[in-house]
């Protein structure tokens, strides 16, 4: 399950990789929540492990809320968004549940 973190980035000696790097050594289902509006996660490294993740058929759904920023489920924040937080807090229980892990 992936909320918030940076999916592809300047690899580094401290950051050799990234998940965007390891789709195809995934042994679980993904399940990525993200904000439309995050300046930290651009939506194209969004789009990118989506078709990672799908190019090594692996089980994911990947969603962004096109309205929320970084931090929308974090009700202390400011980019908190309600309805976002909600729907993804929802659809968590869910993969957890069909995923056999709740």
């Amino acid at each position: 399950m992936a909320w918030y973190g940076k999916l592809a980035g300047e690899r580094t000696p401290l950051q050799p990789r990234y998940p965007i790097d390891l789709a195809c050594d995934l042994q679980c289902p993904v399940l990525g929540l993200y904000g439309g509006k995050d300046t930290g996660i651009p939506l194209d490294s969004v789009e990118q492990t989506r078709d990672a993740l799908s190019a090594a058929r692996k089980r994911a759904e990947i969603v962004v809320y096109f309205d929320a920023a970084h931090g929308f489920h974090a009700g202390y924040r400011p980019a908190y968004d309600r309805a976002a937080a909600e729907d993804g807090w929802r659809r968590l229980l869910a993969w957890f549940t069909e995923n056999g892990t709740a």
